[in-house]
């Protein structure tokens, strides 16, 4: 157990120790009253990183000084501008890059992979995802298996959480596919539950698909960014996130997929679009589509200049800061913010996520004691005093202490009001 103390003062000294300390000042912080408010919401929406304004504004002008000619000149021509966030992406990831590409929005990636990777038989056609599932994921899900042809009242396989706080156990997930191996396509399931913050061992999951003859996929939404990944090696099929929220690209920001590199050059059915076509023949405007080998062979249309460039900031970020280094940080930190739940508020809130830092990231779901009414009570009463976490139904509050910003001071202070709701009555 690491060393925490419940005083201020303790925490202070943490942050002004902490060699990621300098991160925080490139963030625009939310205010409350004169000053910084607490910020615990970057598993919803990350923060503005300060450099944005001026990356989005380099583009503009560009293009009210270049029109057309912007593709092709400026210290970052447009043609090539998707390829620019390549590497940074790359990296945080854990892939190749060629494996994986910015384009698009979650949602829409989810049903492009699906076009290629789920390959539905009248042997083999259901779809393994977890009970709960994000609605995107859900939605996506039943669609696709519509469009096909199938219910999804038997062809959606969802497993239910059988641990005490509703979280799912990898043998649930080893007993489903034993069970229905035979029939199952596809199995979805997300790098970390939205609702819970339990992260999953996608390594271990994508042995147990393959093994069983099923295409394996990941939505990892909320793990980009939170967790270190390594997409490559884990041996996954397809894997597809979202970027305004640990990538703090914006609100409605560009998404991102991965396709492992097995399949770079694989004759896979696909929704085709002229900005997947290889690149070298695309401006030959032939009626053959020729897919870009890798990832970048799922585009469709050309890549959105404008909403790229804080995706392209915000992953200079994390180039700079180092994800081992970062998730050293979010460890303690959340740690820290675990042990004075359960320190000073045992009565008030009781912590849903997995203890073992292995299976969770920077998000802690703290369900309130006593039910709704006092859960939406305390949550309201926090947001007044400018500390912004989440709620989700019923009674759970979702606090993510986010490494490249927040502080032990954070979680201290965050702690306190808590206190002091309880013990106002």
């Amino acid at each position: 157990m690491p060393h925490f103390e419940a005083a201020l003062d303790w925490a202070r000294a943490r942050d002004a120790a902490d060699p990621l300390r300098g991160f925080r000042d490139e963030f625009l912080i939310p205010p409350h009253e004169g000053r910084d408010g607490l910020y615990f919401c970057g598993n919803s929406l990350g923060l503005q990183p300060r450099a944005v304004r001026a990356a989005v504004q380099a583009e503009l002008d560009y293009w009210g000084e270049l029109g057309v000619e912007g593709h092709f000149k400026g210290r970052l021509p447009w043609m090539d501008y998707h390829e620019f966030v390549r590497d940074d992406l790359a990296r945080v990831v854990g892939a190749q890059p060629d494996e994986v590409v910015a384009m698009n929005t979650l949602g829409v990636n989810l049903h492009l992979m699906m076009v290629s990777f789920y390959r539905p038989t009248r042997e083999r056609h259901a779809i393994l995802a977890e009970a709960g599932a994000f609605p995107t994921d859900r939605h996506a899900l039943t669609s696709q298996i519509r469009f096909h042809g199938y219910d999804p009242a038997n062809a959606l396989i969802e497993l239910e959480g059988e641990e005490p706080n509703g979280t799912l156990s990898m043998a649930a997930i080893e007993r489903a596919l034993a069970e229905h191996s035979e029939r199952i396509a596809l199995v979805l399931l997300p790098g970390v539950q939205y609702r819970t913050g339990q992260a999953f061992d996608l390594a271990a999951i994508t042995a147990l698909a393959r093994r069983h003859g099923c295409a394996v996929g990941f939505d990892l939404a909320h793990a980009v960014g939170n967790l270190p990944l390594a997409l490559h090696d884990s041996g996954a099929d397809f894997a597809v996130w979202c970027s305004y929220k640990y990538l703090n690209a914006g609100p409605g920001a560009v998404g991102g997929a991965f396709v492992h590199a097995r399949h770079a050059r694989a004759d896979l059915p696909r929704f085709a679009g002229w900005w997947g076509h290889d690149k070298h023949t695309r401006f030959r405007m032939g009626p053959e589509f020729v897919p870009t080998p890798g990832a970048d062979g799922w585009q469709i249309s050309n890549p959105p200049i404008l909403a790229l460039a804080p995706l392209r900031v915000s992953l200079e970020l994390f180039r700079r800061a180092g994800m081992p280094a970062l998730r050293e940080k979010s460890v303690a930190l959340t740690g820290y913010l675990e042990w004075l739940v359960q320190r000073r508020l045992d009565e008030v809130m009781e912590v849903v996520t997995p203890a073992d830092p292995a299976q969770r990231g920077a998000q802690l779901s703290l369900r309130v004691r006593g039910g709704r009414a006092r859960g939406r009570a305390l949550f309201e009463h926090l947001v007044a005093r400018g500390i912004i976490g989440d709620w989700r139904e019923p009674d759970v509050i979702r606090i993510s202490p986010t490494p490249l910003y927040n502080r032990y001071a954070d979680c201290h202070t965050f702690a306190e009001a808590v206190r002091a709701w309880a013990d106002q009555g």
